[in-house]
């Protein structure tokens, strides 16, 4: 996770486009002291408070969320130059195993980019760690409504990725709960609230949201804002406005129209950059929530537990080895060096 964190926070960097300070003291460890944040720690080894991601994804079995707990050893990471990706050579056109995946999912999965996208090749590895690896193919369909129902309900294809899991123990009725299991998450992306810069929204409890209005696109999950611990929706304790785009939540926070949007970090980013916001609209320093990306399997699929369980040993493979961290830090490098 090192590595990998160490570039995530790059791309929030984008909030203020200030290069890495060149007397950042990374590659350390920090004991944790009281009142120190995410936010707060960045700044004291690399002079930039929107690295925190870097110290987030470096971190996250040490963290409670991204909240950090007093006394802890944490890992400062430096950052790293982008590499080429990984030699795949179990990939093959005609494979025993078949994935499904498509493009416009950036930086996630898109055949143009390098890797074709950091899950796109954190799949690839943990494939090639899996105990018996076998050969496997990636197909791409970018129309990504015909993924789950018909393809992989119907077993077109033996697995598919990147997806969101629903909350399955509150909705056991969800179609992607009945239908399909999910792999251990590929990788988490912090859910941020990006607000107005100087409108006074402060988030440092699930109170202080009550009685706001969030903005999220129509079709967007929102089992985070209804989680047993919140039910926000179900006792209309926030209002929730759902636009077509991004761009259109965005554009609402930045004319004062709603209080915040509540959208995943790299979506938030290239919202920014996209809509030109940069210094109008800002993300607080607290996720609202963690989401993972996962691989999906039929429950039909007569080999489905054989597959789930091929998949989240190579993840966890993965993640022992160190090639999780730097296969993330190669990307998050680029998202960045993009966003520039």
């Amino acid at each position: 996770m090192r590595r990998f964190l160490s570039h995530l926070f790059q791309l929030a960097a984008l909030f203020t486009m200030a290069p890495a300070a060149a007397w950042a003291i990374c590659d350390v460890e920090y004991v944790a002291q009281p009142g120190d944040s995410l936010f707060t720690i960045a700044e004291a080894h690399y002079g930039d408070r929107n690295r925190w991601t870097m110290v987030y994804y470096a971190n996250q079995k040490l963290l409670a969320g991204a909240t950090v707990l007093p006394g802890r050893k944490l890992f400062i990471p430096c950052i790293t130059g982008a590499t080429a990706p990984d030699a795949t050579p179990l990939r093959q056109e005609k494979a025993e195993l078949t994935l499904l995946t498509g493009s416009g999912y950036g930086p996630f999965t898109d055949r143009s980019l390098p890797g074709q996208g950091m899950v796109t090749e954190l799949i690839n590895a943990a494939l090639e760690l899996a105990p018996a690896p076998v050969s496997y193919s990636v197909s791409w369909e970018d129309d990504w409504s015909k993924h789950l129902f018909p393809m992989l309900n119907k077993k077109e294809f033996d697995m598919g990725f990147p997806w969101l899991k629903p909350d399955c123990a509150a909705e056991p009725g969800n179609e992607r709960c009945v239908n399909f299991h999910f792999s251990e998450p590929v990788m988490t992306m912090p859910i941020m609230l990006f607000v107005r810069a100087g409108g006074g929204f402060e988030y440092t409890a699930d109170t202080d949201v009550e009685g706001k209005t969030l903005c999220r696109p129509a079709g967007y999950f929102t089992h985070d804002l209804n989680r047993s611990d919140r039910r926000w929706l179900a006792e209309g304790k926030i209002e929730l406005v759902q636009p077509k785009t991004p761009a259109d939540c965005f554009r609402m926070v930045a004319d004062g129209q709603v209080d915040a949007a509540a959208v995943n970090l790299f979506l938030g980013a290239n919202t920014i950059v996209a809509e030109n916001l940069r210094d109008t609209v800002v993300p607080l320093e607290k996720p609202l929530s963690e989401e993972g990306l996962h691989v999906v399997i039929s429950k039909r699929h007569w080999r489905g537990t054989t597959h789930l369980y091929r998949i989240n040993a190579g993840l966890q493979k993965l993640r022992e080895s160190g090639r999780f961290e730097e296969i993330m830090s190669r990307h998050l490098e680029l998202f960045w060096a993009q966003l520039q």
